[in-house]
């Protein structure tokens, strides 16, 4: 995304330009987006840094600024109004990272926009469960993780992305790192979803997030599950309760993320006004008002936790690591596991039947897989889809179609990018084990398999706490308790060589949500890794079908 930025930094309310909004007073010199969000900008503490807070978003209190955005139509000057760093509780543990940025667009290329009832995209920049912050942001997507070092090195353990041999795509097969935050379209580009909502003339809000790393002064981790998901939850009460002050349509919230946000996403739009969260927002001072979103916009989501080392080995377990194959004895195990849980879900498609650990792979390939090699194959020159083909020869192209066996696909990818146990290490070095940890315990175990073979030295037994975490942290859970308020409208995308989790997570979650009869755009992109969007363009319009 290139973006070239003019900004004209306004004084507060002054010459406002009216969007139909009613000014209104904040009740102090704290309230939300004035004298509030300056002190959160210059960096909280796990006390709270000063509060309690306004939740009454003030209109005046904004910066009014230009910049060119790219977007598959062209370049687009817009002039916005950005609110940064509004505290989103009235008794935030880290204000630093419990605020949002707001931008609302003016003008776009000169013509003037009301943004009094668009589509609200609501884009969290979680990547790997890290704390996420919108304080040193200066512009529409300017939030990113921060605070706190990742232990162990990358989440999961790893960093990179595999990728296939060869490529149907055009251009650079980078893609973002592990856990990243970022996403990046085919010819290596990063993807603004912010940026392009905005161009687009939606309202866009930022919120930062509490993230597993975070200590306070006594070691206690303060970020850890369900810390992320309780914190993008008071920030849609926020928008919501702001009503009429906040521009934009509080019932068109759109959730965007990616990798660890994507599953946060997810989670958003399974588990709208659930009671379980009751508690912690209540001690949190969100704001009386509904926290369920009209769609959710999930990128390569890493969720369904507990099941998740299962289900990667059933996908990826034949394929070797950099260093080697995994213990065959010990993946057959998981796989096992997974088979035992996807049986359970009953879960069958249209004109296939039942999709069982026996038939998923055939359902992969006929669903999303081959499909997505279609259209990557369709999309090349004669010559680079001839150099392609040949290249691999395990494709097989007829009548503009491309065939091929879930067996060849696995040998395509190539190196699978976890070691076993992918999430639930047997030393507690992933990022998913610090996810879980608790008080002054930085990791912890949260499958019983993993705690029974545990390396490091840990308690015999899981904590009495896991259970009931997980399911505030799984979209599945939910899911499966068909929850009345979940979102309507779902899209999700997942490179096919991305091994940071298993293909059936995405599969999975497309399927519960159509058993529920939602309305699910799922596709996977060919030879895409972690972090992959292709269609940023298309999602962008598909808020304004959906929202219409």
């Amino acid at each position: 995304m290139v973006v070239r930025r003019r900004a004209v930094l306004k004084g507060i309310g002054a010459g406002a330009v009216s969007l139909g909004l009613a000014a209104c007073s904040t009740g102090g010199s704290d309230g939300a987006g004035g004298a509030a969000a300056t002190t959160a900008g210059t960096g909280g503490t796990a006390s709270g840094a000063g509060g309690p807070y306004s939740l009454t978003f003030d209109p005046s209190a904004y910066q009014e600024l230009t910049t060119t955005i790219s977007t598959g139509a062209g370049d687009k000057q817009v002039t916005y109004r950005f609110w940064r760093a509004i505290p989103y509780v009235a008794n935030p543990v880290d204000v630093t990272y419990q605020s949002l940025n707001v931008s609302v667009p003016v003008t776009i290329d000169g013509t003037a926009v009301d943004a009094t009832r668009v589509p609200i995209l609501l884009a969290n920049s979680v990547g790997g469960y890290l704390p996420s912050s919108v304080a040193d942001a200066t512009e529409v997507g300017g939030a990113g993780m921060g605070g706190g070092g990742m232990p162990g090195g990358a989440p999961g353990g790893a960093t990179g992305s595999a990728t296939g041999s060869g490529s149907a795509t055009s251009g650079s097969s980078a893609e973002a790192t592990s856990g990243s935050n970022e996403m990046l379209s085919a010819s290596g580009e990063q993807v603004s979803l912010a940026k392009l909502a905005l161009a687009a003339g939606y309202v866009v809000v930022e919120p930062g997030a509490r993230g597993r790393t975070l200590t306070n002064s006594a070691g206690e981790y303060y970020g850890v599950a369900p810390a992320a998901i309780v914190d993008l939850k008071a920030a849609v009460r926020y928008v919501r309760a702001n009503s009429g002050r906040l521009p934009g349509n509080p019932e068109r919230i759109i959730t965007s993320g990616v990798s660890a946000g994507g599953a946060l996403s997810a989670l958003q739009g399974a588990s709208g006004d659930s009671p379980r969260y009751d508690a912690y927002l209540s001690e949190l001072g969100a704001a009386d008002a509904s926290d369920a979103i009209f769609a959710s916009g999930d990128w390569c989501p890493i969720t369904d936790l507990e099941h998740a080392d299962g289900a990667y080995e059933w996908c990826w377990g034949a394929n070797p690591t950099a260093s080697g194959q995994v213990d065959q004895s010990l993946s057959a195990a998981l796989a096992g596991q997974f088979g035992t849980y996807q049986q359970g879900l009953g879960l069958s498609a249209d004109g296939f039947g039942a999709v069982t650990a026996d038939t998923y792979g055939a359902y992969l390939v006929a669903t999303y897989l081959q499909p997505a090699a279609t259209s990557a194959l369709a999309a090349l020159s004669e010559a680079d889809r001839t150099a392609y083909l040949q290249s691999n020869t395990w494709i097989t192209w007829s009548n503009n179609q491309a065939t091929f066996a879930w067996k060849d696909f696995l040998t395509h990818v190539g190196t699978r990018k976890k070691t076993l146990p992918a999430f639930d290490a047997f030393d507690l070095s992933a990022g998913e084990n610090n996810l879980f940890g608790l008080g002054t315990t930085q990791s912890r175990h949260f499958t019983q398999f993993s705690q029974d073979r545990s390396t490091a030295g840990s308690l015999t037994a899981l904590g009495d706490d896991i259970p009931g975490t997980l399911s505030l942290m799984n979209p599945m859970t939910h899911l499966r308790e068909n929850t009345a308020t979940r979102a309507q409208h779902w899209w999700i995308r997942v490179g096919t060589a991305d091994s940071d989790t298993s293909l059936t997570v995405v599969a999975n979650l497309a399927l519960q949500l159509r058993a529920l009869g939602a309305d699910v755009d799922a596709k996977m992109y060919w030879d895409r890794g972690h972090g992959a969007n292709d269609d940023p363009a298309e999602f962008i319009a598909w808020i304004a079908r959906i929202s219409a």
